[in-house]
């Protein structure tokens, strides 16, 4: 029962590792899901005002 405390801090290193790719690949998905609506938002500007014009 003693040689459990006898042991070194636990290897963690691995989990942390994988916790920032975890939150790096997150926040990438996020980006690029930002660049995705600004585009689809300005085509939409785009089309409007061409409607717009049309109208005149």
């Amino acid at each position: 029962m003693l040689f459990f405390l006898q042991e070194g801090p636990a290897q963690t290193g691995n989990y942390m590792i994988a916790g920032y790719v975890v939150i790096f690949g997150v926040m990438a998905l996020y980006l690029v899901s930002l660049i995705v609506r600004r585009r689809n938002s300005i085509q939409d500007l785009e089309t409007l005002q061409s409607l717009e014009e049309k109208e005149k």
